[in-house]
């Protein structure tokens, strides 16, 4: 797959708040259809060896992670985060978003989810509880390894 100026189309994950199962859903993946996958986390990552596996150990600190995500992804390049600021960010530099439980970020959504987190941050900070997500479930994985698959399938342009 090739993408911008002939460059090959990246995975980058959120990696410190990327769940295991997602992880090895991402994995698997990678190496079937030879696209490079980088984990980028302020911990120790340890991804199975493979050529197209790598994990990128980034200093710790608030939003260091997604930084370097940000600088680095390219137009054409597929993001796993949750993260939504993150997301804004990667779709404005013409990639892809694809959150944990199969949610596609596109241009077309990413504003409103942004509206969406900032309004329930502002609740949480004038005390509402607005609880948290629900645990990663089966459906979750399977959406978004559907998901995965086809946005792979299409090179990971949206529909």
């Amino acid at each position: 797959m090739s993408g911008g100026e002939g460059r090959a189309r990246r995975i980058w994950v959120d990696a410190d708040a990327c769940p295991g199962p997602i992880a090895e859903i991402l994995y698997r993946a990678a190496r079937r259809l030879k696209i490079h996958l980088t984990m980028v986390a302020n911990k120790a990552l340890h991804p199975p060896e493979s050529e197209y596996l790598h994990a990128l150990r980034v200093r710790k600190g608030f939003d260091v992670v997604d930084d370097v995500i940000a600088e680095s992804v390219a137009p054409g390049d597929l993001v796993i985060t949750a993260d939504i600021p993150l997301a804004a960010r990667i779709v404005d530099k013409g990639a892809l978003g694809l959150n944990p439980r199969g949610e596609i970020y596109t241009p077309e959504n990413i504003r409103g989810r942004l509206a969406v987190r900032d309004l329930l941050y502002e609740l949480r900070e004038s005390g509402v509880n607005t609880g948290g997500p629900a645990p990663l479930s089966a459906r979750d994985r399977n959406t978004f390894a559907n998901h995965l698959d086809q946005l792979l399938g299409r090179g990971f342009a949206p529909s």
